[in-house]
């Protein structure tokens, strides 16, 4: 998918890998801050905004699923917002995009922006390395599987999705790295798209990587600002005369920004 951005807009802003959970309010608030305040145009939030989503019909009065999207539809009252699914809350569906007032942002997509084509992923279809999760990934993304899934109880969905977070999190204890992207995978990805410059997350690996001579991986920053130090950091693509400039902007800069 190519989305041309509109001629008005300035700056744009990159997010993923927010995780977010009521179990970790310091990270939902410092978001929340985050969406308030923000002075971008638009946002793109390009996976796993939640640690977990089993269905649009967790949006629940008075649940934390609920109190998220308040914050989202009051951002995308007022900006430019684009979801795109993730590894952990690859069912989020129409339902949810419409209230929060965001656009499904399909994986992967270029923003043609500031003259040049931004290709956009999770990252994690690029992963190729990673053959258990790969098979994971493609048993729940077929139709079948999700529509078996989405036809349980809200409940038996949730204590599922608890039992697939526990596994993962004891595999990543005997693997603690991530696996990382397969250069020849991004490098073709690219090539497909027409693009030189290739912004994702999945990784929790923020840094940005030359491919070839022309080419470049940059990678987004999960949130976690329990950490120490703090992981939280807006990628931010503004343009800056007849070219775009990205630059990362961490957490306590953009709250002094918003004071």
């Amino acid at each position: 998918m190519d989305l041309l951005a509109p001629s008005h807009w300035r700056c744009v802003d990159f997010i993923s890998d927010l995780h977010l959970q009521d179990a970790d309010r310091n990270t939902f608030e410092a978001w929340a801050g985050y969406m308030r305040s923000t002075d971008a145009d638009a946002v793109f939030i390009l996976g796993d905004l939640f640690e977990v989503w089993v269905g649009d019909d967790a949006l629940q009065p008075g649940s934390f699923e609920a109190e998220c999207v308040h914050v989202l539809r009051a951002a995308g009252d007022r900006l430019a917002l684009y979801i795109m699914q993730g590894n952990r809350d690859f069912l989020m569906g129409p339902p949810l995009m419409q209230a929060c007032q965001a656009t499904a942002l399909p994986d992967p997509s270029v923003l043609v922006f500031g003259g040049e084509r931004w290709l956009l992923s999770h990252g994690d279809a690029l992963c190729t390395e990673d053959h258990e999760y790969l098979a994971f990934r493609s048993q729940v993304r077929s139709s079948e599987w999700q529509r078996d899934f989405l036809a349980k109880p809200l409940s038996e969905r949730q204590g599922i999705a608890r039992a697939i977070r526990n596994a993962s999190e004891n595999r990543k204890q005997s693997q603690p790295a991530y696996a990382d992207v397969n250069i020849q995978a991004a490098l073709r990805l690219l090539q497909d798209a027409h693009s030189k410059h290739l912004i994702h997350g999945h990784t929790h690996q923020p840094a940005q990587h030359q491919l070839g001579a022309q080419c470049l991986r940059t990678v987004l920053s999960d949130w976690d600002v329990n950490a120490k130090p703090v992981r939280a950091e807006v990628l931010r693509l503004t343009i800056d005369g007849p070219r775009a400039n990205l630059a990362r902007l961490p957490l306590a800069s953009i709250a002094r920004t918003a004071d």
